[in-house]
């Protein structure tokens, strides 16, 4: 489940003659800050001068360097794979020609467009509401799933086994918030947003009346459905998000919908019990389906099918696509280049078939060994920060240790790859490309119900910037696209690569430990194994941490929201605090030399700091703050290192300084 699997966007620094030196670049240092003021602003301002945000992007950072890095790579592979020729063996061929016949905007303008038209055409001639449920499950294999979500997942309770869910979903902005919240800003977001489903509705060649009857109906179908959801913050509970429930049940709560026709329509196996998330959605969802007229209803899946499809579309519903979503929402100034567009959808759609032409490019054994050095060494330190704690009793460490001990780790690639032959990708049809690899993926999730959870699975393609853990595997999973230089060197001093990668490490471990993670038990499943006594103790050091990080405003007018963003923000102060400890106990008693004028301590900071440097637009810090559970990365920065008297003592920093948080929050 998503919302349960614990996810941390890295960064990485940039190649620089002060990096094949140090580690970090002394050149993205801004020397007229001072360090105990404002840290993030010290390591990154000079950075942050000489690297605007390019016109196609929302934000540029540490992180987008090397994932623009690992996607020119990846552009490379495919067009050598798109070239025809006799001797492409079958994965060149499936992901040479999905590129190609995304990347051919003449084709894709005229062709695309006539079979979009043959699936809207499905919505057109609906007669009444007893054939939505096949619609329904027709657009689901396209890859437009409307009104709510259908899947597989791990059993919270019982970690082994896969069930079916059904999940709240359906809108179109980011958030259901945006579309109950009154203040200024969410009004004119919601007016932007309605002018934009008519102008895409015209588009589509609805007269302008008809236009906008037709974005009124999709805007009042979502409202309803958003009344019905649950908000970020509570969906943070897994024990909110998890009701077990038989078949019989479901139809009692939305009995105007025929879910076992809809899930036999599928394919899906059958289905005796499942996970109904969110059972007030249910009845939010069936209640708009019963009072909602068909024309409007069959509005919002024209919606819903347009909405989904746009980047296989035309040029002119992608430019209006744009306008909304990433200019007015993100604050971008031009769209992306159609070759990154392309790049990242064969990534997403056949992530198998092209993270194995780069694991062959880039994963070099030396990184992968030292990264699971690394790993046992943060997890010693971990051990041993649970066993020193002094407001966790001891029944309780024995069974968090007892979890540290089960976690495994899942270090730069996969064990098992997919296999793509029944997927048919043509080289001249890239909306239909797109639909068959949906709905490939689609058969996959509903095929494990009832099965064996594979815990081999990875839930990231390969050349991903990224790590996760997941609680339900009790896992750690580090992709190829980060464990590869500048972000991590074998060639960089120890302090900096702790810094780096090991506060990251360190951040995925603690992960199993956050607000959600501590719910779950070393094999996964969903118990509470704490003390009374203990469970209010963390609670207590959570809360400091929901107050300090509620105070940041990264734009003015607008906090983080303290409590969305809690495990994040604990992930990281544990992270960097385990990390730190584990550098001092590989160093032991050798005090390394000063390079580039900075000590081991000061470099290993500065490591963490150098991670997060990036410029990014207010309406994108916006968006963020309302929707992202990790903080702004400036706050990422000091936030942690106010909580840590080590940095005040690397930085001989004064107790009323700004990085000095007095008294200083900490859970691990």
């Amino acid at each position: 489940m998503e919302d349960m699997r614990a996810v941390l966007l890295v960064a990485t620094l940039a190649a620089s003659a002060a990096f094949a030196q140090s580690g970090f670049d002394v050149l993205s240092l801004n020397r007229a800050v001072d360090p105990c003021g404002n840290f993030y602003q010290y390591a990154c301002g000079g950075w942050m001068g000489k690297n605007p945000i390019p016109g196609d992007m929302s934000r540029f950072g540490r992180f987008d360097e090397l994932q623009e890095r690992n996607r020119t790579l990846l552009q490379n592979v495919l067009e050598a794979a798109s070239a025809p020729r006799a001797n492409r063996t079958a994965l060149e061929q499936k992901i040479g020609d999905y590129y190609a016949a995304c990347m051919d905007e003449a084709v894709l303008n005229r062709r695309s467009m006539d079979t979009f038209q043959r699936d809207l055409n499905r919505i057109v001639v609906l007669e009444n509401k007893a054939g939505l449920t096949a619609l329904l499950a027709t657009m689901y294999k396209l890859g437009a799933p409307a009104f709510f979500n259908f899947s597989s997942e791990q059993d919270a309770k019982n970690s082994a086994q896969v069930i079916a869910v059904v999940d709240q979903g359906g809108l179109g902005l980011p958030d259901r918030d945006y579309y109950l919240k009154t203040d200024a800003k969410s009004v004119e977001i919601r007016d932007q947003y309605r002018a934009h489903v008519r102008r895409m509705f015209e588009l589509l060649g609805q007269p302008a009346a008809d236009a906008q009857r037709s974005a009124d109906a999709v805007i009042a179908i979502e409202t309803a459905l958003a009344q019905g959801s649950l908000d970020r913050v509570t969906r943070r509970d897994p024990e909110k998000v998890y009701h077990k429930t038989s078949i019989d049940d479901l139809k009692k709560l939305g009995p105007s919908f025929d879910w076992t026709a809809f899930f036999a329509e599928l394919g899906a196996p059958q289905i005796t019990s499942l996970n109904v998330a969110v059972p007030d959605f249910i009845q939010a969802l069936d209640k708009t389906l019963t009072e909602q007229p068909l024309d409007n209803i069959k509005s919002y899946l024209t919606w819903s099918l347009v909405n989904n499809s746009t980047v296989m579309l035309n040029s002119a519903i992608r430019e209006e696509h744009f306008n909304f979503f990433s200019k007015t929402l993100n604050g971008a100034k031009e769209q992306r280049p159609r070759w990154k567009i392309c790049v990242d959808l064969t990534d997403s759609q056949l992530p198998d078939a092209l993270g194995q032409a780069f694991i062959d490019k880039t994963l070099g054994a030396e990184g992968a060994r030292r990264t699971q050095e690394l790993v046992v060494a943060l997890e010693r330190a971990l051990e041993r920060d649970i066993r020193g704690l002094d407001w966790m009793t001891a029944e309780t460490k024995e069974k968090a240790l007892d979890k540290l001990h089960k976690i495994t780790n899942k270090i730069g690639s996969k064990a098992k790859w997919l296999d793509y032959a029944s997927v048919r990708v043509a080289r001249d049809d890239a909306y239909g490309n797109a639909a068959r690899a949906g709905q490939f993926e689609l058969s996959r999730q509903l095929d494990k119900i009832g099965k064996p959870v594979d815990k081999t699975e990875w839930y990231m393609s390969q050349p991903t910037v990224n790590a996760y853990y997941d609680a339900q595997n009790n896992d750690i999973n580090f992709p190829a696209g980060i464990l590869q230089p500048p972000f991590y060197n074998n060639a960089a001093d120890d302090a900096i690569n702790f810094g780096g990668i090991g506060a990251v490490i360190g951040h995925e471990l603690t992960h199993g430990f956050d607000d959600q993670g501590r719910q779950f038990d070393g094999d996964g499943n969903l118990r509470d194994w704490w003390t009374e006594a203990d469970a209010k103790a963390f609670k207590d050091r959570a809360d400091c941490i929901v107050d300090q990080y509620g105070g940041f405003s990264p734009v003015p007018g607008v906090n983080l929201n303290g409590k969305l963003t809690l495990g994040e923000n604990t992930a990281d102060n544990g992270g960097v605090r385990v990390a730190y400890m584990a550098l001092k106990d590989t160093l032991g008693d050798k005090v390394p030399e000063k390079i580039d004028g900075f000590t081991a301590e000061q470099r290993f900071f500065l490591g963490w700091a150098q991670v997060w440097c990036q410029n990014i637009t207010e309406e994108s810090l916006r968006l963020r703050a309302a929707t992202d559970s990790h903080s702004a990365a400036e706050f990422r920065v000091n936030g942690v290192v106010s909580n840590m008297p080590e940095f005040a003592s690397a930085f001989a920093c004064r107790p009323n300084q700004a990085m000095v948080k007095g008294p200083a929050c900490r859970v691990w």
